[in-house]
């Protein structure tokens, strides 16, 4: 992995346990949309108890923070919650089509391409009450990788799909830019039910699981 360029959002570490367990222990003083990412997860979780396949260095592995409540801008039920998946899966199909790749959306985390799993995406919510404090999102997205290991049914990277390499840090940026203009466009009613109408057309649910 190159190395990271400077950014007061996001901050690269080389090996973790899970960047979800790192921005969690981090919480307290972290800054909203802060980023934790990691060259290297050596538990990294998908959906379930299953791990997150990544070799070090190849694909982006990080966690984002989002706040709520009143000290950040703006409240979200409890009973919204469903909001923090469509905010961070529609992200992630603005920015793969930025790079010229057409994906949709597996219910109800991961990132596909055509029948090829591209993305995996692993949410743990924060909440008082009837109100969200925060979420912890961790992301799993397939970059540069190019050797799989046989027991993953249908995985795909962009890499496979374009022949190109990707600068990971130049890719977090674009990528969490995306993200923050979803976080903020949920902040309305209007906003909620634009994103609910746009994420029920790019979902789908898979009856029987690869």
């Amino acid at each position: 992995m190159e190395p990271p360029r400077e950014n007061a959002d996001i901050l690269w570490l080389d090996t973790v346990d899970s960047t979800n367990s790192v921005l969690r222990e981090r919480y307290p003083q972290s800054a909203n949309l802060s980023i934790i990412a990691a060259r290297e997860q050596t538990r990294g979780r998908g959906q379930g108890e299953h791990s997150w396949f990544s070799t070090p260095g190849k694909n982006l592995t990080f966690s984002i923070l989002y706040r709520f409540g009143p000290d950040a801008p703006y409240l979200l039920e409890a009973s919204h919650a469903i909001v923090i998946t469509q905010i961070t899966t529609l992200a992630l199909r603005d920015y793969l089509g930025s790079r010229g790749i057409g994906s949709r959306i597996k219910w109800p985390n991961d990132i596909w391409v055509g029948e090829r799993k591209i993305c995996g995406i692993l949410i743990e919510n924060k909440v008082t009450g009837r109100y969200m404090d925060a979420s912890i999102v961790g992301i799993g997205l397939n970059v540069n990788e190019e050797a799989w290991p046989p027991q993953l049914p249908n995985p795909v990277s962009m890499k496979d799909l374009t022949g190109m390499d990707y600068a990971l840090s130049v890719e977090l940026v674009e990528l969490r830019a995306r993200l923050a203009s979803r976080y903020a466009a949920a902040s309305s009613d209007a906003g909620r039910k634009a994103l609910d109408s746009e994420f029920r057309e790019h979902m789908f649910i898979l009856r029987e699981e690869p």
